[in-house]
Order: C-alpha cells, then structure tokens, then sequence
C-alpha cells in the first residue's frame, strides 16, 4: 500500500473511530508499526493528527487563527452559547474565556443583564461595551492566536478575582485524551481562571468534540459540565457520559 493511501486510511479511521492505536493497524495492513508511526508523524506535523502513546487521536480544527475559526461550525456555536447563557443567574459574576463560541455567548447575553463580566480577551470585552454589565479586563502580554491575555502578570491579575461561572473554550474533548487546547501558557491561564470560580462549564461546540491537541487544559473532575449540541446518541457522547461527565445538551 503507498503511502499516501494509508495515510488516507488513517484519517478516515481517526474520523470514524476516534482513534488509531498503531499496533491494531499494522496487523490488520499487515505492516511493520515503524511505518505506521512514521506515517502517523507526518499527520501530527501536517496538524492532521495528535500522536499519542501507542497511536493517534483526531487533531482538533479549533487551533486554526481566530479569523479561520470564526467559520468553523458557526451555528453549532450559537446553539452552545444560547445554552451557556441559560445557566447565568441575573446579577452573577461570570468568567469569559476567549475564543468564537464565547463571542457567541455575548451576543445571546441580553444587553440588560447586570451582573459582572470578567475576561483576559480584549475581543471579548470590546464585545461588551453596549451592555448594562460591569466588565473586568484582565491584562497582560497578549498571545496573539486566541486574542487573550497570558502570562505571569494576568495569573496575578486572575489571582485576585472570584466568580460564580467560569465558561472555558478549549480545543479538544476526548473521553481519553481530555480537555485540551493547543498551547501550554494558555493552558496554564486557563487552568488559573477556573481555580477562580464556583463552577466551570466548558463550551463544546461541534468540531471539538471527539478530537485532542497537545496540552492538557483539566481533568474532566475539575468541571461542572461539558455544554454541546452533539446528540446523545453520538459515540463520543456516549462515551463522555459513560464516564460520568454532566454533558449540558443545548436545543
């Protein structure tokens, strides 16, 4: 088999199983694993694939920069958003993480809401600025492909703050691989403005379920649920509930 037809197989293993463990595959080709992985590297360096011990899981197409990830499943995003806002009590202190699918939420937040807004997204806050709500800009060296505030000093703005809400954007939602996102600073950031809230919610819109990137945002533990419009019957959703975690269905 050339190499460009099984790279072309795994991919469409990794969409219609979630997965590739690279020793099943090669006896199933009946191909050494050193070429197996070796393919599987190419996908990971093409941004196709995310290795990980023993084979493979879907890379996530939410790494894209901001303007690319704006096209992606813009309405499912609407769907989670609409859900996420339901959650908020009138006069709450929420946490916005940056990113589309919370872009999404402010334009389902009634303008006449009157709680208080907290964000590291300058995107988001500059979103704000025709609502009632109180915002809190947290600042900091900005990481230009998510638009948001990381670092030491914004960890030691967010140290100071607390909520009631924390709406976390991430990358990747793996029953394995987890909740993901694809660089480690703003996975450290993201981490800090959870430990700075009552609850997390994390926003699951279409594209990220099911697949992973490299950095480990959370264990599913650590959340209060996992908002998505993926149907019940989907096998990763039945997967992630399998294992316990509260999967807030959006309408």
């Amino acid at each position: 088999m050339l190499a460009a037809a099984r790279k072309h197989l795994l991919l469409e293993r990794l969409r219609t199983d979630g997965r590739i463990v690279a020793k099943e595959i090669a006896a199933e080709l009946g191909l050494s694993e050193d070429s197996i992985r070796r393919d599987l590297r190419e996908l990971d360096a093409q941004g196709l694939a995310v290795r990980v011990y023993g084979g493979a899981l879907p890379a996530s197409p939410a790494t894209a920069d901001y303007a690319a990830r704006s096209m992606v499943a813009p309405e499912s995003k609407r769907r989670v958003a609409a859900a996420a806002v339901r959650l908020i009590e009138p006069g709450a202190t929420i946490i916005l993480d940056g990113g589309t699918t919370t872009l999404a939420m402010v334009d389902a937040l009634p303008k006449s809401f009157r709680g208080t807004i907290i964000t590291h997204s300058p995107t988001i806050a500059a979103a704000l600025l025709d609502h009632e709500a109180d915002i809190f800009l947290i600042g900091g060296q900005i990481f230009k492909h998510s638009a948001v505030a990381c670092g030491a000093a914004a960890v030691e703005v967010a140290n100071r703050i607390s909520a009631d809400l924390f709406f976390l954007g991430v990358t990747g939602i793996h029953p394995t691989a987890g909740l993901t996102t694809g660089d480690p600073e703003e996975a450290s950031m993201k981490r800090t403005l959870a430990a700075r809230a009552a609850e997390t919610y994390v926003l699951g819109s279409d594209e990220k379920i099911g697949a992973a990137s490299r950095y480990t945002v959370l264990p599913f533990d650590d959340i209060a649920g996992v908002i998505t419009d993926k149907p019940k019957t989907d096998p990763t959703s039945r997967e992630l509930a399998k294992a316990g975690i509260n999967l807030v269905h959006a309408d």
